[in-house]
């Protein structure tokens, strides 16, 4: 399916895009790459008055408040180094973008995220991030769930394992949304946002 339309109150969210995050090894794009068509999307929607929508994960030093499900690959005891979980120098620096730290890997589990959208009249998000497979997909999902209409942009976002970023691209995202890349966005969102 290709783009329809971006509804007049669209908002870009931004999953993951930390330091700790973009510096992993992941496919089919770097993060310096995902990060920069991100902040390329994020100018756009800025310049036309459209939220911008940082999402971080982050936990307690002690773990607190992480997940505690059991599960057969276990993250329990990993230490994060100082700033690991900091947005991208290249993303932050807009007083006027929302903010949303999660502990989950849904952006919408246990955030505002929901009320700071619906507050603002957003009917659609734009999606971009890593990991594709986790945080974008997790938060796509929600997203959906929630009647939000879900625009993914497959060209800024990645996953340490490609065989799960494009499963997430060719067989979830279809179900969920439209997708396309950054520069397909941005000539959508002149033609809708003029």
């Amino acid at each position: 399916m290709s783009l329809t339309t971006l509804d007049p109150r669209t908002a870009l969210v931004a999953v993951d895009l930390q330091n700790g995050i973009v510096a992993m090894p992941t496919q089919p794009y770097p993060g310096p790459e995902v990060v920069s068509r991100t902040a390329e999307l994020a100018d756009a929607f800025r310049a036309r008055n459209l939220p911008v929508v940082l999402v971080r994960v982050s936990f307690a030093a002690d773990g607190a408040d992480a997940v505690p499900g059991r599960t057969e690959r276990q993250a329990r005891g990993l230490a994060f180094p100082e700033g690991w979980d900091t947005i991208t120098d290249e993303l932050s620096g807009h007083p006027g973008d929302i903010r949303v730290t999660k502990h989950n890997w849904s952006a919408f589990h246990g955030t505002d995220l929901d009320t700071q959208l619906r507050r603002r009249g957003i009917t659609q998000i734009v999606l971009t991030g890593i990991a594709t497979s986790i945080g974008v997909e997790s938060t796509a999902r929600d997203a959906y769930a929630h009647g939000y209409h879900v625009t993914l942009v497959t060209d800024a976002m990645a996953d340490a394992d490609p065989a799960a970023h494009q499963g997430s691209v060719e067989r979830i995202f279809p179900r969920l949304g439209e997708s396309g890349t950054t520069a397909e966005i941005l000539e959508l969102l002149a033609k809708t946002h003029a």
